[in-house]
């Protein structure tokens, strides 16, 4: 070969283009790479930076096969791509990273219950519901409440009912509609916590410090790294959990084990994504290498980068649209903010703000973990509803009153 030819860089096809897509854009372009995307709509948060956009739904197989084409790899920012579609792309010879296989596991909770299970890893108790029945034999028998569960989709608390009662109508109607339905106990926690590793197709594997995820209405809200008061080795068998749930299911690219730790200590595994995740956002300034540049690593087969953090304390505080959207301009709230807290970084998705949506995140970083909690909140408050939680003034630079953190 003519060593005066470059040769050229890979292209990597992401299947979505939300505000994952995004943030992996731009960990792509660090790498000399622009990521290809492929977007339902022209204004999706990826779609309005990348160069290499193609329209289309990751069900549909014609769009997503001209997508793939002349693809290195593809790789996804969502779980919600067909099984047939996936399996359609290995057939013709595309490269999927995590193969179809792997990826079952997160998109189908009984699936992944059952081979969890399987595995010895600690899951809740639970069952299949075919009839409302199911519903009602299972809380006689483990105790209500319990947790009925939509099997496939469902995030940030949708897909999800706590019941103190069978609530026979709800089930027939959501089995009636389609929807299959699995019940399962609900774990008496302390809190939640996510292990996310990475792993590439030669199996080499990489662990980030297990984290704290604080929910409000099943939402989360913050990430704390790592997870405060974490025995030791709690952290490592959460890790080495990861690690081998990575390697059994032969997950290739980033892998988040949600976690509960139960109240007796014990962890518990929720839920599994195979894709960057709200859990590891945190890493773009608090780790050596951030999980959006990990997953690209990962999926390319690329030697992985170091997960050191870059501060003791590292918190993630998603910015949510409030229930009244501000009148003060973003711009105006990010002037604000940074006068206030210089060294907050701040990460806008390009999203319309909607009640209780994620447009954004912030990240806070120092040495101890209460103060930057709070400063994250501070901010992450602020740019949501363009006041400040502590009655904070511009003006004269004081705080007119303490506030406790989410």
């Amino acid at each position: 070969m003519d060593p005066s030819v470059s040769r050229p860089l890979p292209v990597v096809g992401m299947i979505g283009a939300g505000q994952l897509a995004r943030m992996t854009h731009q960990a792509a372009i660090a790498l000399g790479q622009s990521l290809r995307v492929l977007a339902e709509r022209p204004g999706d948060p990826a779609a309005l930076v990348c160069a290499d956009v193609h329209s289309g739904a990751a069900a549909d197989l014609t769009a997503v096969r001209q997508f793939a084409r002349g693809a290195t790899v593809v790789t996804f920012d969502h779980e919600q791509v067909p099984q047939e579609i996936l399996r359609a792309l290995v057939a013709a010879g595309v490269t999927v990273h995590p193969r179809p296989d792997a990826l079952l596991h997160a998109q189908d909770k009984l699936v992944m219950r059952r081979r969890l299970a399987g595995l010895g890893a600690a899951v809740p108790r639970f069952a299949e519901v075919r009839d409302a029945s199911d519903v009602e034999r299972f809380g006689a028998e483990h105790g209500w409440p319990v947790v009925l569960k939509a099997v496939r989709g469902g995030y940030d608390g949708r897909g999800v009912w706590m019941l103190d009662a069978p609530a026979e109508d709800l089930v027939a109607e959501l089995l009636a509609a389609g929807t299959p339905l699995m019940v399962e106990e609900a774990v008496p926690m302390r809190r939640e916590l996510a292990a996310l590793v990475a792993r590439s197709p030669y199996g080499q594997a990489a662990a980030w410090p297990v984290v704290e995820t604080v929910q409000e209405q099943g939402q989360c809200v913050q990430v704390l790294a790592p997870a405060p008061g974490l025995d030791e080795d709690v952290a490592v068998t959460a890790q080495e959990l990861a690690l081998r749930i990575a390697a059994e299911l032969d997950v290739t690219g980033l892998l988040a084990v949600e976690l509960f730790e139960r109240t007796d200590g014990a962890l518990v595994v929720n839920e599994l994504a195979m894709r960057p995740h709200n859990s590891g956002h945190w890493t773009i300034e608090g780790s050596r290498t951030s999980q959006f540049e990990q997953h690209l690593r990962a999926v390319l087969d690329y030697p992985l980068g170091t997960t050191t953090p870059t501060a003791p304390a590292v918190v993630m505080a998603n910015v949510l649209g409030a229930a009244q959207p501000p009148a003060m301009s973003t711009d105006e709230r990010l002037h604000h903010l940074f006068a206030r807290f210089p060294d907050v970084k701040v990460h806008l998705y390009g999203k319309e703000e909607r009640p209780a949506r994620k447009v954004g995140h912030v990240t806070a970083l120092g040495a101890e973990m209460d103060v930057v909690r709070r400063r994250a909140a501070l901010a992450a408050a602020w740019l949501s509803t363009a006041e400040w939680p502590d009655g904070w003034s511009p003006h004269t630079g004081t705080v007119e009153r303490e506030v406790q953190h989410a």
